[in-house]
Order: C-alpha cells, then sequence, then structure tokens
C-alpha cells in the first residue's frame, strides 16, 4: 500500500522508500536517508555521477585518524562510487540538462538503493537511465553497482568511467596520504594510509558491460584510478554496466591490496552476488522485523530505523561499536556514547544477541583507555570516555568553534563532568546478562567492566561527614542544560544500582567460578574493605526523593531554579539553550533532555528504586512540560512514549513516539545531513516493544500488557531471551465462539528451539463459563502477613550479613520460601544442607511471630465480600505459596467460610506455574474458566492466566496490570462490582 509522506516527496510502500523529486538543497539530508551498509562499511546517499559541493562519504568501522582540534574521527575512505555517464559528447549529470522523470528507492528489505530517470541532455538526446548499489550482507567485503542506459530518440555514442575516488575528505581534511594503484586482468585496484593511524586500505575494482560491443581501458590518473569504455547503442537499446567493489582494510588482514585483488578474482557474476545478499537480509529480518497494521507511515518507518541499525551493526566484529551518527554522516565524529548501551544495545540483545555482545565486548577491549582517564582524573578503576573511538581513550573535543568569527570558543564540559555513562556501560552489561544467561561472557569479560568500574565509583564519590552521607559533586546528569551540578538523582542512583550488582556480580563469581574470582580480586585489587565501602555508599548515597509524594529533585537546589513556562517562547525553532545562552539555561528549570524520567525508565523493568506508579505520575507531571521535547535532545521523544503509554496517555504517546520515529525522515530537526539519529532509532524500538507492546519480563519468558495506539490492528514481532525465542502477534481481537474477545494481555507463542514444537497458554476465559468460584490469595489479599515475612528474612539476612531491605522484600512477593531465599542469597556459595536450614530458620521465625494474628488482622472487606459470594452460592478457595496458611486461617477466624485450601504443600511447583490454582479448582470441582483468582503478586497474576482463569490483581498497575481487573484493595469492593468490571474485560 502506498502512502504519501506528510512532510516531503517520500512514498512508503511496503518496504520501499520512494523519493520522486530531486531537491538540490536537501542534497546532504537526503544522503544520510539513504545510506547503505553490511555491519562493516556505511556508503551515504551520494549521486554516482557527482553534484556540486557533494561530499560522498563511507565509513569503515574502526578506521579512525587523528586530526588537530577534533582529536580523532572516522576517516572516509576512499569513494567507490564514481560511475560518469557520457552520451554523444554530453556528460550526463542533474544540474545540466534537463530531468524530465526522476525516482530514487531504497528497499530496506534486501538493503538496495536504486534511481531511476529520464533525461534530455543540453543537445536534445532523451536516454533513461537506472542505477542500483548494494553492500553486501552475505560477504562485508563486497560492493556492487549497476547502471542500464537506454537511448530513446536515437542512437547514441555512450562512454562510460568507473573509478575510484582516493582523494575522499572530512569536510576539509583528506585523511590519506601515500597512494598507489594498478591494473590487473581483472581491473584496478588501489592503496592508502590514513595519515596518523597508518591504517592501510586496499581496494580492487572490475567492470562487464553487456548489450553492447566495448573494451574496456584503464587510465591511472594519480589517486583516481578508472575503467573506460565506449560503444554504440542503438535507440531503445539497454546497455547494462555492472561495477563490482572488494575492499579490505589493515585491521582484518596484513596485506589488504592483495585481499582485494585475490577476492575480486574469485566473484561470480552481479546477480548471484545480489541473489546472496537478499538471502543474508532475508534471515536478518525474520528476526527482527515488526510487523504492524493499520498504520502504513508507522509500519515503514519502523522498519527504516531498524534497518539503519542494523546497516551500522559489526557482525563479525567486537573491538567497534556503534556511534551516535551509525556510518552515516560526519556527526559526532563517528565517536561511541551512552547512546549505544542504553538505546540502541536493547533491539539487538532481544533480537541478534550475538551483535549485542560484539557491542558490549567492545567497551572490555576499551576498557585500559578507561583506566587511563580514570588515572589522568586522579581516580582509580575505569572511567569510561564519554565519546570514545578505537582506544577507548576520552576524544570528546576540549572546545567547540563558534559560528560567528568574532564569538568565543566554547568549553565543551562532557569529557569532564558527565560521568554517567560508567554506570550505564555496568546496566547494559547487567541487562545482556539477564536476557542471555552467557554465563561464560559474564565471566570473561562483563564482570570486570562491572567491578572495575565499581571501583571507580568508590574512588569518585565524596563522603560529607557532616551529613553522613556520600555525595557526587561537580557533574553532568543526563539533562546537558545543567554543566555543573552536585548529587544528580540520575547519576547518583545509577551508582547506587552499579554497586548493588556488583556485589553480586562478585559473588557469583566467587560461587561459580572461584579462579577467574581470584584472578580479578588481585587484578582489580578488590579487598573485604572495598566491598564493605560499596555496601556503605548503596547505604548512604545522596538521593533527593519526597517519599509521601514521589517526587524527585533532578538534583541539589534544582526547585530553586527559575521556572519556566515553554509555551511561551512558541512557536520556535531551535533550542531552549540557543534561546537563553548556556548560562540561561543552566539558572532555569528547563531540561534537554528527560534525566528524572529517564532513570524512571531505566528502573521500571523490575520495578526498583524510585520506579513506582506514584512516582511515574508524580515526575511526569513536573518535568515533562519542563522538557524541551522538540529541539532539545533527540534521545528524549521514544522514552517520553513509553512513559506515556505506561500512564495511559495514549495520544501524547504515539505523538512522541512518531516524533522519534520521523526525526531523520522528515528532517524535523533540520540537522539529518549529519547522519542517523541512531539513539532515536533505538528508542523507536523500545517504544514499540516495551511501550505499546508493554513487554515485561519473568523468569518464565516475556508476557506483553499491550496498549496500542489508536488505529493499530496487529503488533507482531518476536523476542529471544535466555535461548528461546517468543513470537508475539497482538491483534487486540480474536475470534471465540462467534463472539471477538480480547487476547489476554500476556498472549504469546514462545518457540522451542530445533524442536519445532510451540507452547501456548490456556485460552481465554468467556462467558460462556459462568463464574462459580473464587480463589483467594492469602497474604496481600485477605490479611497482611507481609510484615511477619519481611521481618522474619531481615532477621535471617542480619545473622548472614546479607543485604537486605524492603525494597528488596517487594520482589518477593507471591514467589515461594526457597526461590525468595535464592533471591536473598544471590550467589553466594551455600550448600544444600545451609539452605534447607535457612528456609527452617526463617519459617520457625515467622511462625513464632503468626502466633499473635487475630480476625483482626484482616483486611478491610475481605470478611463482607467472602459473605456475599457464599450468598451467591460461589464457591472459595484458598490459593496459597505459604506451608503456613492452614494455621493463618484458623487465626484468622475464616475457616468456615473457605471450601477448600491450597498450600506450600499442595503442589510442587510454586508461581507463576499455574499449578497451585488449578490444584484449588480441581478441590471446589470446578473447571479452571469458571475461576476468579484474587492476587496481590505479579507471580500469582501470571499463574492465574496461564491456567486460564480470570484474575483480579490487587494493587499498582506496574505490579499486577497484567490482570484483567486492577483494584487497589478489597475495600468496598463487592461481587456485582466485580462481577460488571469483568463482563467488560471480557468486552
Amino acid at each position: 500500500m502506498n502512502t504519501k509522506c506528510p512532510f516531503r516527496d517520500f512514498i512508503y510502500q511496503d518496504w520501499i522508500l520512494t523519493e520522486t523529486r530531486f531537491e538540490p538543497q536537501q542534497l546532504h539530508s537526503r544522503g544520510t536517508v539513504f545510506t547503505i551498509g553490511n555491519g562493516y562499511l556505511g556508503t551515504r546517499g551520494s549521486l554516482e555521477e557527482g553534484y556540486t559541493d557533494a561530499l560522498p562519504a563511507t565509513f569503515i568501522h574502526g578506521v579512525y585518524d587523528d586530526v588537530p582540534v577534533v582529536y580523532t574521527e572516522l576517516a572516509n575512505c576512499p569513494d567507490w562510487l564514481p560511475l560518469i555517464v557520457t552520451i554523444n559528447g554530453d556528460r550526463f549529470r542533474t544540474d545540466q540538462g534537463e530531468v524530465l522523470q526522476y525516482e530514487r528507492q531504497l528497499d530496506l528489505r534486501q538493503g538496495l538503493l536504486s534511481r531511476s530517470l529520464r533525461w534530455r541532455s543540453p543537445s536534445g538526446k532523451t536516454i533513461e537511465i537506472h542505477f542500483e548499489r548494494f553492500a553486501s550482507l552475505a560477504d562485508q567485503h563486497i560492493l556492487g553497482q549497476r547502471c542500464q542506459i537506454t537511448p530513446l530518440d536515437s542512437d547514441a555514442v555512450i562512454e562510460i568511467q568507473a573509478s575510484i575516488n582516493g582523494y575522499a575528505e572530512n569536510q576539509g581534511f583528506n585523511h590519506w596520504e601515500d597512494l598507489e594503484q594498478g591494473k590487473t586482468d581483472q581491473g584496478i585496484w588501489f592503496q592508502s594510509h590514513t595519515r596518523g593511524s597508518r591504517m592501510e586500505i586496499g581496494m580492487a575494482t572490475k567492470v562487464d558491460i553487456f548489450g553492447a560491443q566495448a573494451s574496456l581501458q584503464v587510465s591511472s590518473v594519480p589517486g583516481y584510478p578508472t575503467i573506460s569504455a565506449s560503444f554504440l547503442a542503438a535507440s531503445q537499446q539497454t546497455v547494462t554496466v555492472e561495477k563490482l567493489v572488494t575492499v579490505f582494510t589493515s585491521r582484518e588482514v596484513d596485506t589488504p591490496v592483495a585481499a582485494a585483488r585475490e577476492k575480486l578474482t574469485q566473484l561470480p557474476k552481479y546477480n548471484t552476488l545480489l541473489i546472496a545478499n537478499k538471502q543474508a537480509w532475508d534471515e536478518v529480518w525474520q528476526q527482527s522485523d515488526i510487523v504492524i497494521e493499520g498504520d502504513e507511515t508507522a509500519a515503514f518507518a519502523v522498519r527504516y530505523n531498524l534497518f539503519q541499525l542494523l546497516i551500522a551493526a559489526p557482525r563479525y566484529d567486537d573491538k567497534v561499536s556503534i556511534p551516535a551518527k551509525t556510518l552515516s554522516g560526519f556527526g559526532y565524529r563517528g565517536h561511541v556514547f551512552w547512546d549505544t548501551e542504553i538505546f540502541i544495545l536493547p533491539f539487538f540483545i532481544f533480537t541478534q544477541p550475538t551483535i549485542a555482545k560484539n557491542l558490549l565486548t567492545y567497551r572490555y577491549h576499551t576498557i585500559n583507555g578507561a583506566r587511563r582517564k580514570a588515572s589522568h582524573y586522579g581516580f582509580k578503576g575505569s572511567m569510561f570516555a564519554w565519546e570514545s573511538a578505537d582506544t577507548g581513550d576520552e576524544v570528546t573535543p576540549r572546545w567547540a568553534l563558534p559560528d560567528d568569527y568574532y564569538g568565543e570558543d566554547v568549553r565543551i564540559w562532557c569529557r569532564d563532568r558527565e560521568i554517567h555513562n560508567s554506570a550505564d556501560i555496568a546496566y547494559a552489561v547487567w541487562q545482556y546478562w539477564q536476557a542471555t544467561g552467557d554465563d561464560e561472557w559474564m565471566r570473561d569479560y562483563g564482570a570486570e567492566i562491572i567491578l572495575d568500574t565499581a571501583i571507580f565509583w568508590s574512588s569518585r564519590v565524596e563522603f560529607n561527614s557532616q551529613a553522613d552521607r556520600y555525595e557526587i559533586r561537580g557533574v553532568i546528569g543526563a539533562d546537558e542544560y545543567h554543566e555543573f551540578v552536585h548529587n544528580n538523582t540520575f547519576t547518583n542512583r545509577m551508582v547506587q544500582w552499579h554497586l548493588e550488582k556488583a556485589l553480586k556480580v562478585h559473588y557469583w563469581l566467587l560461587h561459580t567460578f572461584p579462579e577467574r574470582a581470584n584472578e580479578l580480586e588481585h587484578k582489580l585489587q578488590i579487598t573485604r574493605e572495598i566491598s564493605a565501602h560499596w555496601q556503605d555508599i548503596i547505604k548512604k548515597i545522596c538521593l533527593f526523593s519526597d517519599s509521601s509524594t514521589g517526587l524527585i529533585e533532578q538534583f541539589e537546589g534544582f526547585f530553586q531554579l527559575k521556572d519556566i513556562n515553554l509555551q511561551d517562547y512558541e512557536p520556535r525553532q531551535k533550542s531552549m539553550q540557543a534561546i537563553l545562552g548556556i548560562d540561561g539555561a543552566n539558572q532555569h528549570q528547563v531540561l534537554k533532555q528527560p534525566d528524572v524520567l529517564m532513570l524512571l525508565y531505566l528502573m521500571r523493568p523490575s520495578a526498583e528504586f524510585p520506579y513506582n506508579q506514584q512516582a511515574l505520575e508524580t515526575n511526569w507531571d513536573y518535568y515533562a512540560p519542563r522538557t524541551d521535547i522538540t529541539y532539545g535532545s533527540s534521545l528524549g521523544p521514544a522514552i517520553h512514549a513509553i512513559l506515556a503509554s505506561d500512564l495511559g496517555k495514549s495520544a501524547t504517546a504515539y505523538d512522541r513516539f512518531m516524533q522519534a520515529l520521523m526525526v531523520d525522515l522528515a528532517d524535523s530537526r533540520g540537522n539529518t545531513n549529519d547522519g542517523i539519529h541512531g539513539a532515536s532509532a533505538g528508542g523507536v524500538w523500545q517504544a514499540v516493544i516495551f511501550g505499546f507492546g508493554g513487554i515485561q519480563f519473568t523468569e518464565q519468558g516475556p508476557i506483553a500488557n499491550p496498549h496500542l495506539p489508536p488505529g493499530w490492528t496487529r503488533l507482531k514481532f518476536q523476542l529471544h531471551w535466555r535461548g528461546q525465542w517468543y513470537k508475539f502477534d497482538l491483534t487486540g481481537e480474536v475470534e471465540a465462539q462467534g463472539k471477538n474477545y480480547s487476547y489476554p494481555p500476556h498472549s504469546l507463542t514462545p518457540s522451542l528451539p530445533h524442536s519445532g514444537l510451540t507452547t501456548q497458554h490456556s485460552p481465554l476465559p468467556t462467558p460462556h463459563s459462568p463464574i462459580q468460584g473464587f480463589i483467594f490469595d492469602l497474604d496481600g489479599v485477605l490479611t497482611d502477613t507481609a510484615e511477619y515475612h519481611y521481618l522474619a528474612w531481615q532477621k535471617l539476612a542480619d545473622e548472614e550479613g546479607i543485604p537486605f531491605n524492603r525494597q528488596a522484600n517487594e520482589a518477593l512477593r507471591g514467589v515461594s520460601r526457597r526461590a525468595s531465599l535464592m533471591l536473598i542469597i544471590g550467589d553466594r556459595p551455600y550448600s544444600e544442607a545451609q539452605i534447607q536450614e535457612m528456609m527452617e530458620r526463617k519459617n520457625r521465625y515467622y511462625v513464632e511471630s503468626i502466633e499473635h494474628i487475630t480476625p483482626q488482622d484482616l483486611l478491610p472487606g475481605a470478611v463482607p465480600l467472602l459473605e456475599e459470594l457464599r450468598q451467591a452460592g460461589i464457591k472459595i478457595a484458598i490459593g496459597s505459596a505459604s506451608k503456613n496458611a492452614k494455621t493463618v486461617i484458623q487465626r484468622l477466624g475464616i475457616a468456615d467460610k473457605v471450601d477448600a485450601i491450597a498450600d506450600g504443600y499442595s503442589v510442587e511447583k510454586p508461581k507463576p506455574a499455574p499449578d497451585l490454582f488449578l490444584y484449588a479448582a480441581h478441590q471446589l470441582g470446578l473447571e479452571p474458566q469458571q475461576c476468579v483468582v484474587v492476587e496481590d503478586a505479579a507471580a500469582g497474576v501470571e499463574a492465574a492466566l496461564a491456567g486460564g482463569m480470570w484474575a483480579v490483581g490487587l494493587g499498582p498497575v506496574e505490579r499486577v496490570g497484567a490482570a484483567h481487573v486492577v483494584l487497589p484493595s478489597l475495600a468496598g469492593v463487592s461481587w456485582e462490582n466485580l462481577r460488571t468490571k469483568l463482563n467488560e474485560a471480557a468486552k
């Protein structure tokens, strides 16, 4: 289906982007949009025939060189595109003669860029020309070009010149010297090396001509070797010119030119290479594609953003990473930021985990640069560069030059003060490990990254003895409009989180790989004193959060800055920092990008502090209106889209999503010419999967709690989680017994690898199975023994010297005793006998405490609802993982109101397996679809849904939002009210 782009002359047709008109003023931005690549290199959409002020560019991963002022940048490599066509002496150029028809297409499905024109020459001859090019995904060292030429109104003498241009520049600076070239039986070759890094490149090319008699000649203009040919083409006759190029650098082989020449001799025909390229793309899209129905613009644009990430992703190289502008432009000089780990990496973790591992291993290979930076600033451990290149040393320019010749140079403080990325990288390492279970990589690479950066933090924090707290002063947070702040909450909480995980990784190593643990302890000088210091920092680091409202102060003193109403500055076409000035922005409550909201998003997957529904609502209301979401950072809109979706603000979520989605296709910020907004593209994937798809991860796999935008009738994708593929097809409706009912929020089909088998959850209950039974969880539903459990666990943890608090206790809701203990002890080395003893000890403490339970401990609304259900003839069961459930029920005085009890002795598999509730239903003599489960834990809700039962969740949406009905508690709840809500859920 065709969709006309509302912004420009673009048409979206399934997988194809079509440009219908050549606009010279958009030459450079369209060069970015039409970038192709294969994970080894990226080539901008420059014109084969050239154009005035054009700046063609091909960037190869890892080919960095030094230049004055800006330190290190990706070198623009020799240009493989030049293909000059001359007709009867007139050189084809779009700025000469007359373009009668024009169309350029990018086929995302196979990474093929093509351009078709009908052109009348200055002397009046009309021809049709079709160009196409690809960078082979099947073999990253192969590039292909094809040109088809058809004279329309008369015979024509045609000359072609196919060249390699060795004089590629980086906006005025040429990195290449000592050019050498030559010819072979197959064609021509070219060699050069960079001025500073001495990186060598070798290229070779050959040309085949079909449809005309032509003899090939080689000319050797220094730095511009060329294959040329002249031939006669009859009117209406099509002549095809095929140009194949091979390229190697000294990063992969010792003799790049020899490798390129050898590869060229082995190449099959153009069509064979094109087919192999398409097959390689088919495999990639099979894993990474997202299908959206009901919104053609989003359907294409999502794929476009994913395509731009895929062509920049190193498939076979773990010593490079994806730059902020990918391999598509000169912006940020090819440097790597936190953008990769936080925004781009999740897409690869869950669809292309091998690539994700490459990206993270790059950080391991550059850790010595991070150590040098830490040492330079007087700290220990590893302090990752704000902008990184090949060595990991800091390459952020110290100064930015002004646009005004007489203006002052601007100091770039990010290199010195924006330090949160060391924790961001640790966050990404942890996320990859949790998603893949790749223990070997964690042992060999990830653990050292997490531990050595934790050592940096222990030397970077400052202890305020008067306030008895640790502080991090003089930083820039995620919000870069404020350049020198103290105790930025994003930074401080990420550091606290980082140290928490460093302790867990250390214990895990000691238990699982003791030799590696001893090796790292010696190498990094990790002592008991260091571990104790980490624990002290965790307890005492400074965080500004109002526990009553959930409002978080972005940094110390933020609330004392001048407030601002961004609507007062509309309409505008530049950032608030450009309007207010650097000092003015520093003095106002205006944000370049989400800071507190970004923190909430990162803590969202496991609902860790400070994330909860109240905090999200409160901080959204405060910070979203103060964020320069249009001209601040392109990193912000996707995150806003996800959080707005969580809050049920569907219109805002979709607006922010489209803002991120179209940032390059619409050039909405006016800087697409600098390159693709890589972080925004990664954020788009997260917005679709985590925002609209509502994906959350459990021990049993990912589940969906979708809230699709209006108009979306289908969202289909798959995720890789711990060795299995999980396929999601969220259509919103399913045909059942002649009526339409909503899919359960967690609909999924996990594909078992190599088996061809699938497993599915039980079907959704329908009104055709009238409700006849209720199964109540005990703790948190009918009574609150959570405090007793917490105190028992706390006593045990204190006796064992294990860090434990109320926040950690939240993760134990609905979890069995053994599973709870395993969460508490983490990877500490306990024997099975010790584990059994600790479970018994905890239970003893708990039993001692529940001796004091009375009917007064029943929660509000519990007894009235139980009595109403019995009067209505509804059967009642208790479904509790506790092995003390019968004792508690007796002491609460409700034994006469219960028909059956399923407890910790009843089944072997605990929640979230459905066994406990299925057992309770069996005890009641009912089918699962006739039962309603009332739960306050995510694991319990998941168990109910997996058993094919109705689920009523008590508590915050972020915990029990997968339930069919969510209530704050049972207070004031009646059977009639519940029945109405369940009927609404069914419809």
